[in-house]
Parts: C-alpha cells; structure tokens; sequence
C-alpha cells in the first residue's frame, strides 16, 4: 500500500492507557502526537466498544500517532490490519475497516488512518461519553 498520510488515530486497545500488549507493538513504529478527537460515535457491542463515523457534531477522543519510518509505515499498518481483523479468509467480512479522517488537536485538522467498525450498530447502545476508556472505568465500577 502507498500512501502520503503517516498518522493514526487509535480509539480502542491500542490506546495508551489500555495497557494492551499490542501497544507495545504500536510504539516501536508510532510515536505519540498527542491526544485527539474525531467526528464519530461509540456504541457497546456487549465484549468492547465499537466506533463508526458521524455526520453531526459527536466526536470521540482517542490519541493521534505518527509513523517514526516512512520506510517502515506499509509493513507496520499491515501488522496493525491483522490485528484489527482486516485480512480475513475469502468469503469472510472483516470485523474492522481502515479509512482516512481528520483528527483534531486544539482544533487544528490533521489528515490519518482510523479502524472503524464494519458491521451494523442498529441494536446496540450508544456510548455518549465518546471516549472508550472512561466509558469503561465507568461501567467496571465495583
């Protein structure tokens, strides 16, 4: 895959303060730009939180990364495909899909990838708080 846009806007596990083990594989590639939102809404899918773009003015936080090798940023967001489900047997849908936005930090647009969730979010929940990690240390109170 050749792209120009080097960024990636993580919503989910991958962020920092998950303590994924795949963000550990994230930051060998990525360095952290900061913190950002993009225009979309969460919804609770029952095992995790789903994210899918919006047209109206809801947005979800999530943290915005760069590639720290253009070289290296081909190989490294297909390891990130197959984490998120995107390279799938013939026949099968990929759970995730992987698109271009604007994130925005102190509302200054900036161009990158996304996982958006592929499936239908009819009958589940939305998560109004657009921020998966506090929505969850929420919901994990004992």
């Amino acid at each position: 895959m050749k792209s120009s846009v080097y960024r990636l806007f993580v919503y989910g596990s991958l962020r920092s303060g998950f303590r994924n083990p795949a963000y550990e594989y994230l930051t060998r590639y990525f360095h952290l730009l900061g913190e950002a939102v993009v225009q979309g809404k969460f919804y609770d899918k029952g095992e995790y939180p789903v994210a899918v773009p919006a047209s109206d003015d809801s947005f979800i936080h999530g943290e915005l990364y760069e590639a720290n090798s253009v070289e290296e940023f081909s190989w490294a967001i297909d390891q990130l495909d197959d984490y998120e489900g995107l390279n799938v047997e013939a026949g099968e849908t990929p759970l995730y899909k992987r698109a271009l936005i604007n994130a925005f930090q102190k509302g200054e647009p900036s161009e990158g990838w996304i996982y958006w969730y592929n499936g239908s979010v009819a009958n589940m929940p939305e998560i109004a708080v657009g921020d998966v990690l506090r929505y969850l240390n929420e919901k994990n109170k004992p």
